[in-house]
């Protein structure tokens, strides 16, 4: 037996196999992802569960902290509080999504690590992709803009001010690189 499931708008229904379970296809981290879950489990469990990505983390469960943190068409969303179903027709972005192909680290990864803005590192990934957003959005940020734009991550260990630290770095190295890629383009002019 199958039933059809309300879906996203331009998306063909979905339907629920005899195990009650919906297929799903995803992107992540710039992959088609094909898996199976209840129309009830969270984007938070189906990456962990089923995607085995464990970067996304589960702190409250109810959209408080910040560490289940994940972007999802390049803002930052609470993974715990998306039904996995929502996300099908949306890019989303883990931490481990940022690593280049080459497997570098992206710049504000290597930000945190080079201030280290981490100590148990529970609430990094979501730090790291918040940032990430806030960089994207708002290249120029000042510290105040930042503190208040992290707000909704918390860490348990305290170390806001070496967070703080690695995401005004991130700042400048993209400025720095932005300013690199002008010059250099204008060079080839």
């Amino acid at each position: 037996m199958t039933t059809a499931t309300p879906h996203a708008a331009g998306t063909a229904p979905l339907s629920v196999d005899e195990d009650g379970k919906l297929t799903l296809t995803l992107t992540v981290n710039g992959r088609t992802e094909r898996v199976r879950a209840r129309a009830h489990h969270t984007i938070l469990q189906v990456l962990r569960d089923e995607l085995n990505l464990y970067g996304v983390r589960e702190g409250c469960g109810v959209g408080m902290c910040g560490a289940c943190t994940i972007l999802v068409d390049g803002k930052p969303v609470s993974g715990c509080l998306l039904l996995a179903p929502m996300a099908v027709g949306r890019e989303i972005t883990t931490v481990e999504g940022l690593e280049t192909p080459e497997g570098e680290l992206d710049v504000v990864q290597q930000s945190y690590v080079d201030n280290t803005g981490f100590q148990c590192s529970y609430c990094t990934p979501g730090f790291i992709l918040a940032t990430k957003a806030l960089l994207a959005e708002r290249p120029n940020v000042t510290e105040d803009e930042a503190r208040e734009y992290l707000a909704g991550n918390l860490c348990r260990c305290g170390s806001y001010v070496k967070i703080m630290k690695s995401v005004l770095d991130a700042r400048d190295r993209l400025a720095a690189g932005a300013d690199r890629a002008a010059i250099g383009g204008s060079r080839q002019s």
